[in-house]
């Protein structure tokens, strides 16, 4: 049965990870603890960035996007799971597959972009500290964003659009499809290059100029100073693109419920890390994230 011809109220039965009662109210408490501590990082991540004059910075400015697009991430897939785990009921319309299929690929994207982005920054800050501030200027940075949100939302339109011509509106599901998905699989493997291998090896070209850089740094402590402001995107890109990898980076007709491991990590555990690892190991945060905490009992004194 095409996919075109379901009508709005038609439903997909949703694949569990688990069919086992016992384990899904587990399960429920594990992605609702998981969601929960997601969205509590994102959130003080952004107030903490917004509220401290200090982190005005475009670097700081991009990573509040991050945990902007992370947040709308999770907030996109988890609720409907513990709907789902809860539920006899594992349905979800035909429409409502589709909204959520387009906000999947439009924020995966947008995440992707922005850690594009964020290279380019880092490359700018330590290859060309004495053009940093002309190089990112507001101006540039809040056009940077809007390119990165512009091609998310066509990306995610196109493939929406491919998607109503099959039965199923996940890519793991193609190879089930009962309509022809040749046109699918061949749009979504050359714009997925694009979209995805371009900005990766921007990130891999701006990181190998950036260890130049920091080589010929002549003390230690200077080399540590320099690579401290990248660790903290470097071990967020590795995660985003190791998880992404596991994911996608594999023929259809090889994809099984293994890789539904995969999914979780690349759907719940990266957002939920992205705060952990940027707070970690940035004082600056550290300290914006002590002041954001200690103002309301600033205000009870």
């Amino acid at each position: 049965m095409d996919g075109g011809n379901h009508s709005e109220g038609s439903e997909f039965l949703l694949l569990g990870i688990s069919d086992s009662p016992e384990q899904q109210r587990i399960l429920f408490w594990k992605f609702l603890s998981m969601y929960l501590v997601t969205v509590v990082g994102n959130v003080l991540i952004i107030l903490a960035i917004s509220s401290d004059s200090h982190l005005h910075t475009p670097m700081y400015f991009f990573l509040a996007s991050l945990s902007f697009t992370d947040l709308f991430f999770v907030t996109n897939t988890i609720p409907k799971m513990l709907v789902n785990l809860q539920s006899q009921n594992k349905a979800i319309s035909y429409a409502g597959c589709l909204m959520q299929l387009y906000f999947l690929v439009s924020l995966v994207t947008l995440d992707n972009l922005i850690l594009a982005v964020m290279a380019y920054d880092r490359y700018v800050a330590i290859c060309r500290p004495l053009h940093y501030v002309t190089a990112m200027s507001p101006g540039l940075c809040i056009l940077l964003l809007c390119l990165c949100w512009v091609f998310s939302i066509l990306y995610g339109l196109i493939h929406t659009l491919l998607m109503t011509r099959v039965t199923f509106c996940m890519y793991v599901l193609l190879r089930l499809a009962c309509s022809d998905i040749h046109v699918n699989h061949t749009v979504l493997i050359a714009t997925g290059s694009f979209i995805f291998l371009v900005p990766l090896g921007f990130v891999i070209t701006s990181y190998i100029r950036i260890v130049r850089a920091i080589l010929q740094i002549p003390s230690a402590t200077g080399k540590y100073r320099a690579f401290s402001t990248c660790a903290s995107h470097l071990a967020v890109v590795s995660l985003f693109y190791g998880t992404l990898g596991m994911l996608y980076l594999q023929p259809l007709q090889t994809y099984s419920m293994k890789d539904s491991v995969a999914t979780v990590m690349y759907a719940v555990v990266t957002p939920m890390m992205n705060p952990f690892i940027y707070s970690l190991r940035n004082k600056d945060m550290h300290q914006a994230l002590g002041r954001l905490l200690r103002r309301p009992f600033q205000r009870l004194k």
